[in-house]
């Protein structure tokens, strides 16, 4: 798609200038054109900043207005905007910033205490817009031609590894989530998902903007928050399953069964798989269907969706969305047939990995297929089903674990708000950890959890041990970082080495 992030809000303004665009964090409304104003006028700072073309911005942020404008005007600027959330240690931030090379670093320093420790770190001086800015390297090499942001996995492990999305990558996931929604002028969007990560800014930011529709900003998740706001307007509601949990679990606490008196008209989860239980206990306390998809970073989200009534026992991810295709390879599937590693192509795949050809040319081959390293099968309607991770897959006994499928298993007792399968090597074979998290663990014991999962899985299946906890390591999306585990609850899988 032609054209660069920032002409979604420029045309936004000149059809509809009066239209809501942002209502920010404490209630401030913006409408289109002041939100090109205010794009503008943080452009020509950065530009007396030095921002020039190909040049990287680095954003230290959590959602808040600034943040949307610093991203549109890294693009009137010609720049790249590389978003990172402010609750990065400082280490991580490092690494970060010594890799993308930044000509200048913005923070959010209104909204985010984070934010503001890392701009007093880096001797930041504020400006009147609610960031900091502080000079940056500006080394690095180019990155691709087209390039918009520059995003930095969660979880990755070493060296750090940019995404690089084009302007027509983030275009293209605009259009597509904002059409499988069904999204108009009149719709508000609920906007907790972080900006810093592909979910919020693509399926959020950018599908708000080009549906002409106003997001609804917070910084970080409160399930009082999220409440109140979906008794006042909020109609779009794209979420995660801790999200979700956590408001049921809020109305259970203050006597609500189910949602009332909201003008929600689509729900979605994403980030992590459903089963079915859990998924008709959510559609019966919305009154909606619950919409499930699939994607990453280097599909700039979206690769399927599903577009189910209400009901539907389907806890698939959808079929491709529209312009987009997927295959499977089956030789990467562990030698059971028609599961294989999810490949993808088309206007959605990144442009490769910032600084490393190496890299891209091993995750997207000449024929323009990205290797997902995710595991899948494809039903005769042409829907995906997620098993599981290439690298997550246990072999245990000889037989193929899938952890989505435990974790379904467990997720289903009632006292369970979300788990993590992960697999370790123990005598020569694979053991099976599953780590639990409980609104209150002291009501849930393992033997109580082991006997529910004994139902529903087959011996090979069930877990080896299990973990009770009231948090699980997660990114600021709430997607659990599966390989912090064993670091987080090292004490309590020590304890498990000496008992055995």
């Amino acid at each position: 798609m032609s054209g660069a992030i920032h002409d979604l809000v420029f045309d936004r303004a000149a059809e509809d200038p009066d239209a809501v665009a942002v209502v920010d964090c404490d209630g401030t409304s913006v409408t289109y054109t002041a939100q090109r104003a205010a794009i503008e006028a943080m452009a020509e700072r950065f530009a007396d900043a030095g921002l020039g073309r190909g040049d990287r911005l680095v954003l230290v942020a959590e959602n808040c207005h600034a943040a949307t404008v610093a991203i549109f005007a890294a693009s009137l600027c010609g720049a790249i905007a590389v978003p990172v959330n402010a609750r990065l240690s400082a280490p991580e931030l490092a690494r970060i910033v010594d890799h993308a090379g930044p000509r200048a670093i913005v923070y959010t320093t209104d909204i985010s205490a984070e934010a503001r420790d890392h701009a007093e770190a880096a001797g930041a001086g504020e400006t009147e817009t609610g960031l900091a800015l502080a000079k940056g390297s500006g080394g690095g090499a180019a990155a691709a031609e087209g390039t918009a942001v520059i995003l930095y996995t969660t979880g990755t492990t070493g060296a750090p590894k940019g995404v690089m999305l084009t302007h027509a990558n983030l275009r293209f996931a605009g259009k597509t989530s904002a059409e499988l929604r069904g999204m108009t002028p009149a719709d508000i969007i609920y906007g907790v998902l972080p900006m810093t990560h592909v979910f919020g800014l693509a399926s959020m930011l950018m599908a708000a903007n080009h549906a002409g529709s106003t997001i609804r900003l917070e910084a970080r998740f409160a399930a009082d928050r999220l409440h109140a706001a979906l008794r006042d307007g909020v109609t779009v509601f794209p979420g995660v399953p801790q999200m979700h949990a956590l408001l049921m679990a809020h109305l259970a606490r203050t006597g609500g069964g189910r949602l009332e008196g909201s003008a929600l008209r689509y729900v979605s989860s994403g980030a992590a798989p459903l089963d079915p239980a859990w998924k008709r206990k959510a559609e019966a306390f919305y009154g909606l269907p619950l919409q499930n998809g699939y994607g990453m970073t280097e599909s700039t989200a979206g690769i399927c969706g599903t577009r189910n009534p209400i009901g539907l026992d389907d806890i698939s991810v959808g079929p491709a969305l529209p312009g987009i295709e997927i295959a499977l390879d089956e030789t990467k599937g562990g030698g059971e047939v028609g599961v294989g590693e999810i490949l993808s192509r088309g206007p959605h795949i990144m442009a490769g990995y910032y600084r490393a050809p190496d890299l891209t040319a091993q995750t997207i081959d000449a024929e323009g297929w990205l290797r997902t390293g995710d595991l899948s099968r494809i039903d005769g309607e042409g829907r995906l089903h997620v098993v599981g991770r290439c690298k997550e897959l246990i072999i245990r006994g000889g037989f193929n674990v899938y952890p989505p499928e435990v974790e379904a298993a467990l997720n289903d007792h009632p006292d369970v708000v979300q788990c993590a399968v992960i697999g370790r090597a123990a005598g020569g074979d694979e053991e099976i950890l599953a780590f639990v998290q409980c609104a209150d663990p002291k009501a849930l014991d393992p033997a109580t959890l082991r006997a529910f999962a004994a139902e529903r899985l087959a011996p090979y299946k069930r877990p080896t041990h299990i973990i009770l906890a009231r948090t699980l390591p997660a990114a600021p999306t709430g997607k659990i970082l599966k390989h912090w585990l064993t670091q987080v609850f090292a004490d309590r899988l020590a304890q498990i080495g000496e008992m055995q």
